[in-house]
């Protein structure tokens, strides 16, 4: 799994780099935790809550993610996670003040012109965000 943001297409990179630097300069600190994903990892991620112990968090199977995106044997993911920091720690938790920041992060990566995983019905992932369909 790659957290490189040079593995994302480079329109979505510039979303993402806007995203970081709106969300820095309202004093939100976010780590960029997954790019580009291979078909295995992919698996390896389905897999979870399903075939391999651990919790579901993922519906997507190998290339269905756009985490999975090539041009040609490039990677040129069209997707990112990320998680916001608080005092250096990874904020997880999605209710009260952290539901908050979620929020907060999920509006400015729309303004950027993204797809928030937060606002999906079925199977919502506050830390991805897509290009939009």
């Amino acid at each position: 799994m790659s957290r490189k943001l040079s593995d994302l297409r480079p329109d979505v990179r510039a979303k993402c780099e806007a995203m970081l630097a709106a969300c820095d300069a309202e004093g939100i600190d976010l780590l960029v935790t997954c790019t580009f994903r291979s078909h295995a990892e992919q698996a390896a991620l389905y897999a979870q809550g399903r075939t391999a112990p651990g919790r579901i968090v993922t519906n997507a199977k190998p290339g269905q993610s756009k985490h999975n995106h090539l041009e040609g044997d490039t990677p040129a993911s069209l997707a990112f996670d990320v998680v916001p920091l608080k005092d250096g720690k990874p904020v997880w938790g999605t209710a009260g003040l952290d539901g908050q920041v979620w929020q907060r992060v999920g509006a400015i990566g729309k303004a950027q012109g993204l797809d928030w995983a937060g606002d999906w019905r079925t199977f919502k992932e506050y830390p991805h965000f897509e290009v939009a369909a």
